[in-house]
């Protein structure tokens, strides 16, 4: 009988057993964080709280949270690793860095016994997602230096399937290469697809769905929690496409996917990651139950090399369900809104680039779907100027009539005005990170 989680005592693991779980190890990773970590011992000592008043989940929040250019500012003290490195050099088996989407790049360092638990928390995911011993899949993630390269290509083999490292480019290749050695899976971002179906139509004469894939990994940007979109990929390529790699990469690189059974997002980082929710106004901490929505703030449980405390990751989630699923695991679903840093006030209505997304998706392929949002000046604003790419085969006598719907359709699905501006496919730049910048601010 085929095992249906990866890890069973973490993936199943009672509320009870994991408030325990999470008690115990949270003591332990202060002491180590406390005892190890320069950077917390002074964030520690100035906000004078000492080790001994965290004694449970609840005390954190007497702890001052971490942010992302504390950890820039701590790598330019002390580079490369920052004064938030609490293992000794020697101990350091990877360095990876982050894509730097949002500013500077931050380095990433792993000891042996870091890598084991993210490998253990990837492969769960990908378990999770559908991916098993008997598929092939070819890893197309950028493996220079990004986590979502290497590190997930060691997720993905630690379920036990074969991995092809092909990486990102020579898209022609990649489709030879996935005729050629009977590939049966694919890890990508989710707009990946969409690229290469133009080659597979144009330079093989085929159709997508003649490849062969039958099982769709996607990660590292939106997409597919836009029913619409992920119709199109299943029914273009045949295949069934799980939203099975969401992870935080200077934190943990996978934590979250679907199950065969639920298309939400599971958490799957139990024993490694502690996750709690902020009113991204006010920072107060809010309850994990269903409705919730806010900040998401990580703490580490068992991370050697640079444990993070309090870590906030400037994801908006929402909290869809807890409690067990039908699938066994009993991780909370949820879903990510968007980023905090990208939430845009226009007329007091919240806008999330995620939002404008689906809109376009519900209208390709007489879009792309790539589109950007261009601020010119701070907030407030009153409206959006969104450059949109138009598809291939809209000409110029119908460029008016396809703006106009582009308006009627935001103002209608989103409730505010979008002033768009239509320009050719393919003249938004492509992230070779896989990542999507979707606010472009020229102030």
């Amino acid at each position: 009988m085929e095992k249906t989680l990866f890890n069973p005592d973490m993936e199943s693991i009672s509320a009870s057993d994991q408030e325990k779980l999470e008690k115990s190890l949270l003591r332990d990773q202060i002491e180590y964080v406390y005892g190890h970590s320069k950077m917390y011992q002074d964030k520690f000592s100035k906000a004078g709280i000492t080790k001994d008043k965290i004694k449970d989940v609840k005390d954190l929040a007497l702890l001052p949270f971490t942010t992302k250019q504390e950890l820039r500012d701590s790598q330019k003290r002390l580079a490369p690793f920052g004064d938030f490195l609490a293992a000794p050099a020697e101990k350091i088996s990877r360095v990876h860095r982050t894509s730097g989407t949002t500013g500077s790049f931050i380095y990433t360092a792993l000891t042996k016994q870091d890598l084991d638990l993210t490998h253990n928390c990837g492969a769960r995911a990908f378990w999770a997602g559908g991916l098993r011993p008997h598929h092939r899949v070819v890893h197309c993630l950028n493996y220079c230096m990004w986590m979502g390269g290497y590190t997930d290509h060691a997720n993905l083999e630690t379920t036990g399937a074969t991995v092809i490292p092909f990486g990102v480019g020579n898209s022609r290749q990649l489709i030879q290469v996935i005729k050629d050695a009977g590939i049966n899976a694919i890890s990508s971002t989710p707009s990946y697809p969409r690229h290469l179906e133009k080659i597979i139509k144009i330079e093989f004469n085929m159709e997508p769905a003649e490849l062969g894939l039958k099982l769709g990994l996607f990660g590292g940007e939106p997409g597919l929690e836009n029913p619409v979109y992920r119709e199109r990929i299943e029914t273009t390529w045949g295949m069934k496409a799980q939203n099975a790699n969401y992870g935080v990469s200077d934190v943990l690189c996978n934590f979250a996917s679907v199950c065969l059974d639920n298309y939400k997002l599971h958490f799957l980082g139990q024993g490694a990651l502690l996750v709690q929710l902020i009113d991204p106004l006010t920072l107060k901490d809010i309850p994990i139950t269903p409705g919730a929505v806010g900040e998401m703030v990580l703490t580490h449980l068992k991370k050697e090399a640079q444990p993070l405390v309090r870590y906030q990751t400037s994801d908006l989630m929402e909290i869809l369900e807890t409690g067990p699923c039908e699938c066994g695991r009993t991780g909370f679903r949820f879903r990510i809104v968007g980023r905090a840093d990208d939430m845009l006030h226009v007329k007091g209505i919240n806008v999330f680039p995620n939002g404008i997304a689906m809109v376009l998706e519900d209208i390709v392929p007489e879009v792309t779907g790539e589109f950007q949002i261009i601020l010119n000046h701070p907030s407030p604003y009153t409206g959006l100027d969104i450059k949109v790419e138009h598809g291939i085969h809209i000409t110029p006598d119908k460029m008016i009539d396809l703006k106009l719907k582009i308006e009627k359709k935001i103002q209608e699905t989103l409730n505010f005005k979008g002033i768009i501006e239509l320009i050719k496919p393919d003249s938004i730049e492509r992230s070779k990170m896989g990542k999507a910048r979707r606010v472009i601010r020229n102030y």
